[in-house]
């Protein structure tokens, strides 16, 4: 981790912005393949931009562990690359017992977990699977409006191979990934580590509102039609619906005007909701009410709406006989829900998958705030490499 401390630091939000195919990405990708291969694990990188590690060779029912190493905007040091530095070092603590896996053991880096350049979390798990079309996903803009497929080619990628990888993924036996814990439950649990039980539903909308740019001090207000207004109805309006239903999140954390002017009113707004909820169709429903209230106020303000949902995984509940194992191993540790999205819940439908949590003491997270103390950090290698000696034993 203090190898890759200065990798992406984003000067004006604070902590690091690391987003897939850009300068950062690449010394981050780099990074990690120079230390698989001096750790003499062979390396392969699949159709979809993620990195395969091996130590044998590859083959079908492998364990595999592993996470991401993109940020979101300004995030913290921990999410995502502590998984990839905890998995190099839970397969150097194997080696140095003399342990010898009987089934192939892999470690697995995937691309664009966050979303954070393309808008669509677990895109390279989502790619694998087959759960996003690739069409869709060469096509996805950045803020320059670069595609997918654009910065895909300009990285050395072939676009046109994205897609499902039905012989990537028939070589995972199970997954098992390790990450910071984005929340407070184990501070309140007084414990360093958690197995993870459940991912609540979770979905990515963009709000498009369109009015009329204008000049911001000729124009009467009674003249107006200004998205922004809408706009800021959303984001109220996400806060009281998500009020309304138990253990409901809402989030508009990005909002970008056309043309952006202090002083010119603006012809369009474009606003994305997070929104997550346990329970079949209460996602759904949440927005429902936060796109009804958004009507309504596009409406009043003569603007137009268009409600795009951009990405949606279900509830996920992670394989429990995976779960008891790994439990066994540990001695009893806590298992925990999770409101966040991991590569490790896309994968939970097709295979056997589990989740470790390291403690986090601030209980902050997608921020600089975001930390581990070095003997939990400690704690959860030693506790990943016992979880892959028991699964591939």
């Amino acid at each position: 981790m203090n190898e890759i401390a200065g990798v992406g630091r984003d000067s004006r939000r604070g902590g690091y912005s690391r987003h897939v195919y850009d300068y950062a990405d690449f010394e981050m990708r780099d990074w990690f393949i120079d230390q698989a291969l001096h750790s003499g694990l062979d390396v392969n990188t699949d159709r979809n931009g993620n990195i395969w590690a091996w130590w044998g060779s590859p083959g079908t029912g492998a364990v595999v562990t592993g996470s991401h190493l993109d940020s979101v905007p300004g995030g913290g040091a921990y999410d995502g690359p502590l998984g990839v530095a905890s998995g190099l070092a839970a397969l150097e603590i194997l080696r140095e017992q003399g342990f010898t896996p009987a089934k192939p053991l892999a470690l697995l880096v995937f691309a664009e977990e966050e979303g954070g350049r393309f808008g669509v979390p677990c895109l390279g798990s989502r790619l694998l699977t087959g759960a996003i079309d690739p069409d869709k996903a060469r096509a996805l803009r950045d803020a320059e409006g670069i595609t997918l497929a654009e910065a895909a080619v300009k990285a050395g990628h072939d676009p046109k191979r994205f897609g499902a990888d039905p012989e990537s993924l028939a070589q995972i036996g199970c997954f098992v990934e390790l990450h910071v814990e984005q929340g407070r439950g184990l501070i309140d649990l007084d414990s360093a580590i958690a197995t993870g039980s459940s991912i609540i539903a979770h979905g990515r909308y963009r709000f498009s509102f369109a009015g009329q740019g204008n000049h911001a001090g000729a124009t009467r207000l009674t003249d107006r039609h200004d998205p922004m207004l809408p706009a800021a109805t959303v984001v109220a309006a996400a806060r009281r619906a998500a009020a309304a239903m138990s253990d409901a999140r809402a989030t508009v954390g990005r909002l970008v005007p056309t043309p952006g002017g202090t002083n010119v009113i603006a012809s369009t707004v474009d606003l994305w909701l997070d929104a997550r909820v346990a329970g079949d169709g209460r996602t759904a429903a949440l927005v429902e009410d936060i796109t009804a209230a958004a009507h309504e106020a596009a409406a009043a303000e003569g603007c137009t709406l268009t409600v795009t949902e951009e990405s949606y995984s279900d509830d996920v509940v992670f394989d429990e006989t995976l779960r008891r194992r790994m439990d066994d191993v540990l001695g009893g540790v806590p298992a925990l829900p999770t409101g966040a999205g991991h590569d490790a819940g896309i994968l939970a439908g097709h295979v056997p998958s589990g989740m470790l949590y390291v403690r986090n003491p601030t209980g902050i997270s997608h921020a600089p705030e975001e930390f581990a103390e070095p003997a939990d950090v400690e704690s959860g290698a030693q506790s990943l490499a016992r979880v892959l000696a028991e699964l591939s034993a």
